[in-house]
């Protein structure tokens, strides 16, 4: 008897606290409506997420440093995040107004189309919220919106890419600013399929400034060359609005990435028997 006492004590006083957290987390007097640039979301894709805030004429001015936190789940897993600092910062918001902006993100691939289980389409759970980026416990996390969303493999005519010559393995660090990438060496190929239609070119990744300075990054479809940058911080992002007769008639054309300087990392870091000739880190090449 007394044991099922216990056990009805210990249930209520666990769904008092859920409750407590539940209510700790709302805020009031903000609102959120988020909308994408694509219709159909897929993965490995790059798109435009609009944020439009609003914020209600009862609205308390927040005073403390916050930023938008922006979670991206599929299952338990936080596939991919866009934390950052809304252009009108959240201290200076005031009441009944609204506050829209977009920032570009990129969907990773995560869509196992060959999963027995597979059935279409995955769901990703979108969390938005504010928080303190000074907080390490969570304490000051509070939600404003959670919607789930429908995610599907790309357009059968997206150009597939062939990491041909010049790449490494893939690596992947979850705690890494570029999460994933390959190293080139000096020079690194990519055949891809030719649309035949304009397209997008996106190219993430990241130079060893500590290791070599002023290191040049050439870009070329097939023997054009594209830019030549000297990237001024460790990571990069480069766009390009490619025109279909930059990449000629064929069915495939080259992508080369390039650089003017690389390094062996058995030659500069004690112990390391990492004999590669390192070039680059390319986190990803986007190309639709």
């Amino acid at each position: 008897m007394w044991r099922k006492i216990a056990v009805l004590m210990l249930i209520f006083f666990l769904a008092v606290i859920s409750f407590q957290c539940k209510k700790k987390s709302q805020v009031k007097g903000i609102t959120l409506d988020v909308t994408f640039s694509e219709e159909e979301l897929s993965d490995d894709l790059i798109t435009d997420i609009q944020y439009k805030w609003n914020t209600t004429p009862g609205f308390v001015k927040i005073e403390q440093d916050m930023q938008v936190y922006v979670h991206f789940w599929h299952k338990k897993n936080l596939l991919f995040q866009d934390d950052h600092i809304p252009e009108v910062p959240i201290a200076e918001w005031d009441a009944d107004q609204e506050y829209v902006y977009s920032r570009r993100i990129y969907i990773p691939e995560f869509i196992d189309e060959f999963d027995p289980e597979f059935k279409g389409e995955e769901t990703l759970r979108l969390s938005v919220g504010i928080h303190s980026p000074y907080d390490r416990t969570d304490e000051t996390q509070q939600e404003i919106m959670e919607k789930k969303l429908k995610v599907f493999p790309p357009p059968l005519d997206t150009p597939e890419k062939i990491f041909e010559e010049g790449w490494y393995n893939l690596e992947i660090n979850p705690d890494a600013f570029l999460r994933q990438w390959r190293w080139t060496a000096k020079e690194a190929r990519c055949i891809i399929d030719n649309p035949k239609r304009d397209a997008l070119l996106v190219i993430k990744g990241g130079v060893n400034l500590e290791v070599l300075e002023d290191q040049k990054v050439i870009i070329k479809i097939n023997d054009l060359i594209l830019d030549e940058f000297i990237p001024a911080e460790s990571y990069f992002e480069k766009s390009y609005n490619i025109k279909k007769e930059m990449v000629g008639d064929g069915e495939q054309f080259f992508l080369t990435i390039a650089t003017d300087k690389v390094f062996v990392p058995a030659d500069i870091i004690p112990n390391s028997k990492d004999e590669r000739e390192l070039g680059l880190q390319i986190s990803f090449v986007y190309f639709r």
